[in-house]
């Protein structure tokens, strides 16, 4: 679904009409990419400013708990890629029948193709012990840096840069691989790279896995419904 905008009403603040379509089309054609990368090298200009977008992120307290660590030696991304394919198979045996079947066919081969990869971490210890509007959820931390990942996952697709989300491996694993302090969560791992592609719908939509959940389903007014 397309988000149409007009100029009928002045806004505070408010962008000119085609500069918020645009960032409408980002949100609503962003895409997880598993196996498009092509190899060439992200120029470090592009690099930056997906850094700095995300950096831009909210955080609550302003205590700003993200580190990026940036992956492209090969000997380390094939490292990553062999805990990644011992936590896959795991995975797949969780499904049954031809779930299963489906699952062992989709290509998840963004962590060797992909020339970059961005290890995004929390750090709860940044803002002290005591943290404005963490003091009643202390996941607070986490959530800012998950606004952190989607700001550069935003501005990579302005870029028409192509962006892979990896969460199939054992945290241990990869603390080990890149030597993350233990009191420091990790959050992401994203393959980072130009693609040949890209879905016009999210792959799983695409192949019959989910599809999008209708939005009218989802949104309630003043309370829970009781029979939901």
């Amino acid at each position: 679904m397309r988000t149409e905008v007009s100029d009928d009403l002045v806004r505070a603040g408010a962008f000119p009409c085609e500069e918020r379509q645009a960032v409408y089309r980002a949100i609503e054609t962003r895409r997880d990419v598993r196996d498009q990368f092509l190899p060439d090298a992200l120029p470090e200009d592009i690099v930056g400013r997906l850094l700095q977008a995300a950096h831009n992120a909210p955080s609550v307290g302003f205590m700003q708990p993200w580190n990026f660590l940036l992956v492209r030696a090969e000997e380390t991304r094939r490292a990553v890629h062999g805990a990644f394919l011992r936590a896959n198979a795991e995975a797949a045996d969780m499904f049954a029948g031809e779930r299963q079947a489906h699952y062992r066919t989709l290509k998840l081969e963004g962590i060797l193709k992909a020339p970059l990869s961005i290890c995004v971490t929390c750090d709860p210890t940044r803002g002290g012990a005591v943290v404005l509007g963490r003091t009643h959820n202390p996941r607070m931390d986490v959530y800012s840096t998950v606004c952190a990942v989607q700001n550069l996952w935003l501005a990579a697709r302005a870029e028409g840069v192509g962006v892979g989300w990896v969460s199939i491996f054992h945290d241990s694993d990869i603390r080990e691989i890149l030597g993350i302090p233990p009191h420091v969560e990790i959050v992401a791992w994203l393959c980072v790279g130009f693609v040949d592609r890209l879905y016009a719908e999210p792959e799983l939509a695409v192949k019959g896995w989910r599809q999008r959940l209708p939005l009218e389903e989802l949104v309630f007014e003043e309370r829970w419904p009781e029979n939901g």
